[in-house]
């Protein structure tokens, strides 16, 4: 009990450092991100974060996150950056600094070398009225009561607080440029978040000459040999070139139940005429969620009345979904 208490505790904590900055947020300093925005779009430049030791950390994660949102992005260490780095910067990018006191050494050495204006200079800071947010045209206070750290030592709560900002900050950059789910999945093609955003129907469904089908007029009997030499646990009906419906296992085994001559039933009797259905250009996340929610495996491919096939449950699984 007294490590679960102390976990809530230190949890406790770090939530309410990030909601007490809510109330230390400068409108006007939100305002200004917008000047930079444009300017890096007007310019083609980049967002450069710089910190040192935790806040360096932080620092590489949202350059990460800007990079995932589409904009280009690097983590520059203020020191390296003085023996060679400094090439990657130039005078149309912006850039992040990160500091709990506001008075790094390694950055302050690193700012008058800066090409980049003090418009674009955007301070995380845990003090304003110190020298790294005075040499910034945008700054925001990050500033936190106390460590979560037993000895109010070890960054905790302070850099929970910055990496929080920082995501506020990006998340601004994605509103932004009025970044959609297809965007986003550009730079995230891989894994199932990429597959979520981008894989579609036809990626993923068994196309037409791959699949029973037969007639209305057809009788059961013919579909459950058409569905067993084809056995995708579904078969198509059509007429005249048209989709008319679709006849699943479960409906053989529900009519054989019910009458033992049901294999001289026409499928026009049996089958369901109007199936939950998908096109070939619906996300296959989506017709995921459209079996779930319907409690079915299979489900028909459909663009206009014409059919292209079946997606199955047990394939979008099978591929991580």
């Amino acid at each position: 009990m007294e490590h679960f208490g102390q976990m809530k505790e230190v949890l406790k904590l770090e939530a309410d450092s990030i909601l007490r900055v809510i109330d230390l947020l400068d409108e006007t300093m939100c305002n200004k991100l917008t000047d930079v925005f444009e300017y890096l779009h007007a310019h083609n430049g980049q967002m450069v974060l710089c910190g040192v030791g935790k806040s360096g950390l932080i620092g590489e994660k949202l350059s990460s996150t800007f990079s995932s949102l589409g904009l280009r992005s690097i983590f520059l260490h203020p020191t390296e950056a003085l023996h060679g780095d400094l090439g990657r910067v130039s005078e149309n990018d912006a850039i992040i600094f990160l500091s709990k006191s506001g008075t790094t050494s390694e950055i302050l050495k690193l700012i008058p070398f800066l090409r980049i204006r003090k418009e674009n200079r955007i301070a995380l800071v845990g003090d304003l009225s110190k020298q790294i947010a005075l040499e910034c045209g945008i700054s925001f206070d990050c500033s936190v009561e106390r460590e979560a750290c037993i000895n109010d030592l070890a960054p905790t709560t302070s850099s929970t607080v910055a990496l929080a900002m920082g995501d506020a900050i990006a998340v601004a950059y994605e509103k932004f440029v009025g970044l959609s789910r297809e965007g986003f999945a550009i730079n995230h093609p891989g894994g199932k978040l990429g597959k979520s955003l981008t894989m579609k129907v036809k990626d993923l469904m068994w196309v037409y000459k791959e699949c029973p089908i037969l007639k209305s007029t057809n009788l059961l009997k013919d579909a459950v040999l058409e569905m067993t030499n084809k056995p995708l646990g579904a078969l198509a009906v059509i007429d005249n070139g048209n989709f008319s419906g679709i006849l699943v296992e479960g409906d053989i085994r529900r009519s054989i139940a019910k009458n033992a001559n049901a294999l001289e039933t026409a499928l026009s009797e049996i089958m369901t005429n109007e199936p939950k259905k998908v096109s070939s250009d619906d996300l296959a996340i989506d017709a995921l969620a459209l079996m779930e929610q319907n409690k079915i495996y299979v489900l028909p491919v459909i663009d206009g009345t014409e059919f292209k096939g079946f997606i199955r449950m047990h394939d979008l699984l099978k591929e991580g979904f």
